[in-house]
């Protein structure tokens, strides 16, 4: 899951660079000692002058880039350090949990309440458990480039966003009215499994990220050349405007790893970020336009063509 080509682009930079200040070099001190002889043609000399130059401007605008390349393989390594720690926590809270109240019910009698109880919670750490399990998995198919296969076929977008939104209600235990959806009905040619993944993990993050107690508004309508535009609203504080590209990278996650109250890996809206373009849409993220939030836009290819005539043979046979 780790970036294997972070640093294949500084090194051959790099061994690109040593070639040309050796040549560099090398040039430099052929012309100083040719220029040294009187009968040595002015014109070549500034031919050779030129081509030095054009070589040490390549050398600078060589160091630069490595330079750029070098930052962005740095904060990679930071950021995939700052996910195997919150990957650690995630594993170890729910198993220690889990362990907890294994033995507790190995070591004593409980009565039919606790046990009930215990039952729940330890259901919670395995759910939880599974969701991290499905966002490794996702992004490493994500990496292979195969997320997208599968066969379009026909959607109902209010089932997929109902289904997503009672899932996420009971992994937070939240009542139902949660998460509001002003969906109409609406139909989809699109992939499935994909479209599940993509709208599960933006309700979770208005969800987890949401107000005190969340607020979530799903909108979705048609627009323009038969698209289909879903809206994700939450109350929660926002995003900053310098940080809205960047909370779309892999393992990012904004503010400090050690101060965390919210669990995560920060692989959540970078599967949003992918499967909205392998299913040849986008999403984009901005401030809530009537108070405190977020709102999430994703933009996506409705019926085209054939799969709009397919999607209204059924109906015209109803009729």
């Amino acid at each position: 899951m780790f970036e294997r080509r972070s640093l294949k682009g500084p090194i051959t930079l790099g061994v690109v660079m040593i070639v040309l200040v050796v040549v560099l070099t090398v040039a430099w001190i052929l012309v100083t000692i040719i220029a040294a002889n009187k009968d040595f043609p002015a014109g070549f000399f500034w031919v050779l002058m030129a081509f030095g130059t054009v070589l040490l401007i390549c050398v600078l605008g060589g160091v630069i880039a490595y330079l750029t390349l070098s930052v962005k393989a740095i904060n990679l390594s930071r950021r995939q350090s700052n996910f195997i720690d919150s990957v650690t926590h995630e594993l170890k809270s729910p198993i220690a949990s889990l362990k907890l109240y294994l033995q507790t019910l190995t070591m004593r009698e409980v009565d039919a309440e606790q046990r009930a109880d215990f039952h729940r919670f330890m259901l919670d750490d395995v759910e939880r458990l599974d969701q991290l399990i499905n966002h490794l998995l996702d992004a490493g198919r994500i990496e292979k480039a195969n997320l997208a296969t599968g066969d379009d076929e026909l959607l109902q977008l209010e089932d997929l966003l109902k289904s997503a939104a009672e899932l996420t209600c009971l992994r937070y235990r939240l009542p139902s009215e949660t998460v509001r959806l002003e969906v109409p009905e609406t139909t989809l040619w699109s992939k499935q499994v994909q479209l599940e993944i993509m709208f599960r993990n933006l309700i979770d993050n208005a969800v987890k990220y949401g107000g005190s107690p969340p607020e979530v508004i799903v909108q979705a309508k048609q627009v323009e050349n038969n698209q289909v535009l879903v809206k994700v609203i939450d109350n929660g504080a926002g995003i900053p405007a310098n940080q809205r590209r960047k909370v779309f990278g892999r393992f990012v996650r904004l503010g400090s790893e050690l101060e965390r109250s919210r669990p995560g890996t920060g692989l959540g809206l970078y599967l949003v970020r992918n499967i909205a373009r392998s299913l040849g849409g986008s999403v984009r993220v901005q401030d809530r336009k009537d108070g405190p939030g977020t709102e999430f836009e994703v933009l996506l290819p409705g019926l085209q063509g054939s799969a709009a005539e397919s999607a209204e043979a059924p109906q015209e046979a109803m009729q």
